[in-house]
């Protein structure tokens, strides 16, 4: 019985510190995440639902998430001022996105990701 005991606390610890992992990555502050894309001018080129210049959020998050480096990617592609591609097909450095903490730029990923 101790064992079982024993197998059933480990077996609850690991689900315990997996929802508690999985919460603090669903945590988005939206609105902060919609006001610093806009201090950005990230609206100029994106819409949340609708193609600008550049793919809508909802389309950028459908491909991020599929990728298991999505996230890596995406904060890569705000902050390095990589190429993007645009509908007719030239490319232009992408805006880098300014900020002095890190997690702003990260709750926006966060935000982007839960579209």
């Amino acid at each position: 019985m101790k064992h079982l005991y024993s197998l059933s606390l480990k077996t609850f610890s690991a689900m315990t510190l997996a929802v508690c992992c999985f919460s603090a990555q669903a945590e988005v502050d939206a609105d902060a995440a919609k006001d610093f894309a806009k201090q950005n001018n990230c609206f100029r080129c994106h819409g949340v639902d609708k193609d600008k210049d550049g793919p809508s959020f909802t389309k950028s998050a459908a491909k991020f998430k599929a990728d298991p480096k999505g996230e890596e990617k995406l904060l890569k592609h705000l902050s390095s001022g990589e190429k993007a591609k645009f509908p007719d097909g030239h490319e232009e450095p992408h805006m880098i996105v300014k900020s002095d903490d890190p997690k702003e730029v990260k709750n926006l990923v966060d935000w982007i990701l839960s579209l």
